[in-house]
């Protein structure tokens, strides 16, 4: 059993389950490498100042992540009308064109033939997985890497293949298995990530 598993077979009742829950949501985030957090900031900073797109994808759990995230960068990171937009896209959300693309190509393409019609140089990508091995997500980031753009990943349990596609990778390290924690995990770091970008430049930093 993982974890998590122990947890819920573990525990004598809900409380003492939502207890041990907190807690080790709590030391998950604690083990998050605040460089990589700082990284990430850096990256989608430069792109906010020379107006590139910041594309976000992501599967299942990962795919709503990805939309919650382009939805906050997008409006917390720009505080008035006087700010540069924040260009930012989840290609999750078109389900024309996942479904079009899925249909008659294959589900390994519903990113990439989305990212042929826009992508332009300098821009940046966010991948989500918490197993790290999504072979569309894999097949997305490969895409970038040989354009010569950036890959930013949120990833959970050991990496998977995908951490060696990433330049910038957050990585919530579990036993396989953990979406959950790992997705709740990458959710707190979309609003880290995107209330320092808010504020900062409300500051006018």
């Amino acid at each position: 059993m993982n974890n998590l598993e122990r947890m819920v077979f573990d525990a004598k009742d809900i409380h003492e389950f939502s207890t041990n829950y907190i807690i080790y949501l709590t030391k998950l985030l604690e083990r998050i490498d605040t460089n990589a957090i700082e990284a990430c900031i850096e990256e989608l900073e430069i792109a906010h100042k020379e107006q590139n797109t910041v594309f976000i994808i992501g599967n299942g759990g990962s795919a709503a992540t990805s939309s919650h995230m382009a939805n906050d960068l997008g409006t917390l990171a720009c505080n008035d009308e006087r700010d540069k937009p924040f260009c930012v896209l989840s290609l999750t959300d078109n389900v024309a064109a996942i479904t079009a693309a899925g249909n008659d190509f294959g589900f390994e393409d519903i990113f990439i033939r989305q990212l042929q019609t826009v992508y332009k140089p300098g821009d940046r990508l966010i991948v989500i997985s918490a197993s790290g091995n999504s072979e569309n997500v894999i097949a997305t980031a490969k895409w970038v890497k040989h354009r010569n753009g950036k890959v930013i990943g949120l990833v959970g349990f050991d990496g998977g293949k995908l951490k060696d596609y990433c330049d910038i990778l957050i990585h919530i390290e579990t036993p396989k298995g953990e979406y959950g924690p790992v997705e709740d995990a990458h959710m707190v770091l979309d609003h880290l990530i995107s209330t320092w970008l808010h504020y900062r430049k409300r500051e006018g930093k």
